[in-house]
This record gives structure tokens, C-alpha cells and sequence, in this order.
């Protein structure tokens, strides 16, 4: 199993949502989160300056199987993506065991 960490836009959370819901990726936990990102210039709107150093975005996390890994990276790429600076970052780790605490079953039938 691996769980998948995804930092993407606020803007873009419905359409990744939908996403994940169409390939069948039906739980998941996601956070408002505040990070400081890599763009060190500000935003100009109506002759304001707005820092971009303080970033709102949203956390995800989801846990599958290796099966399903690929397939679901790819949904959230493809979903997440303006193809501008500050669309997020996708990271992957392992994941030893789950759980689930009603019918106490583990592994596979844990997630799913």
C-alpha cells in the first residue's frame, strides 16, 4: 500500500475531487494549509502589492494500493495542473499496515 500526499491549489480542490470520485478513489482526508513556496515576487491587483510568499492551499492525503498508484497520481496531475508556478507537490511513502476499527480488518480490506 502507499499513501499519496498531495499540496495542490484551493482553486482546483472540486475538480480533483470529482476526479478522484470518477475513478473510484472515494476516501480520502484533505486540510487548509499554509505554506511558503519558491516564488519570491508579488502580485500586483488594482496597484496593491500582495506577498506570495504565504501560500493557501489544500493537503490531501490518500492511502491505496500499488495497483492503483499510478492511476491515481496521474488523476491528480492532470486535475491539479494550470501549468503555472505554485500547483502543488505530489509526494508518495509506503505504508506498512491499515486498519479498519469497525470490523477490525487489515491490509487490502482495510482501505477498501
Amino acid at each position: 500500500m502507499k499513501k499519496i500526499e498531495a499540496i495542490i491549489r484551493k482553486s482546483k480542490f472540486d475538480e480533483v475531487k470529482k476526479a478522484l470520485h470518477k475513478i473510484d478513489v472515494n476516501f480520502f482526508s484533505y486540510w487548509d494549509v499554509t505554506g511558503v513556496g519558491n516564488e519570491k515576487q508579488g502580485h500586483v491587483y488594482r496597484g496593491i502589492t500582495y506577498s506570495t510568499s504565504d501560500i493557501q492551499r489544500r493537503y490531501l492525503t490518500i492511502v491505496v494500493s500499488d495497483e492503483f498508484l499510478e492511476k491515481t497520481i496521474n488523476t491528480i496531475l492532470e486535475a491539479a495542473s494550470t501549468g503555472n508556478v505554485g500547483d502543488g507537490k505530489i509526494f508518495v511513502s509506503e505504508v506498512i499496515e491499515a486498519y479498519r476499527i469497525r470490523t477490525k480488518e487489515s491490509g487490502q480490506a482495510g482501505i477498501n
